[in-house]
């Protein structure tokens, strides 16, 4: 019983680890700076990042290029991200995938949409005669 708790807890740790390691990479990297979690600053929110890639298989290779290469009109005609030539492979790797981790409750939020939509579908229906 000790080994399953100790496991348990471990696994606990490891995964909180990362994504608190991820927080801090992005401080450590500097995207704060122009990035909130859930704000829109000089640049989109990350969890708003998060919401627009999350579906798209190539997802995660988008945010790698724009934090290596910049971007320019990703997110409005006037929007510019500098190149972060700084970054390094792996942390430009790990920043996208936990960007990408912050929309997994929007998702599901959004998959539940749909069914509370459908009964104000039914009710614009016009009525048989």
């Amino acid at each position: 019983m000790k080994v399953a708790i100790i496991g348990f807890s471990v696994a606990c740790l490891l995964v909180s680890g990362t994504a608190f390691a991820s927080e801090e990479l992005a401080k450590k990297n500097n995207c704060t700076l122009c990035h909130q979690l859930d704000k829109k600053g000089m640049g989109p929110a990350l969890k708003e990042i998060a919401a627009k890639y999350k579906a798209d298989a190539e997802g995660a290779k988008k945010i790698e290029e724009a934090v290596k290469n910049g971007s320019k009109g990703a997110w409005g005609e006037n929007s510019v991200m500098a190149a972060q030539a700084q970054v390094k492979e792996a942390d430009a790797q790990a920043l996208a995938k936990w960007i990408l981790s912050l929309a997994e409750d929007k998702v599901a939020d959004d998959k539940a949409a749909p069914a509370e939509a459908a009964p104000a579908e039914k009710a614009a229906e016009p009525a048989a005669k």
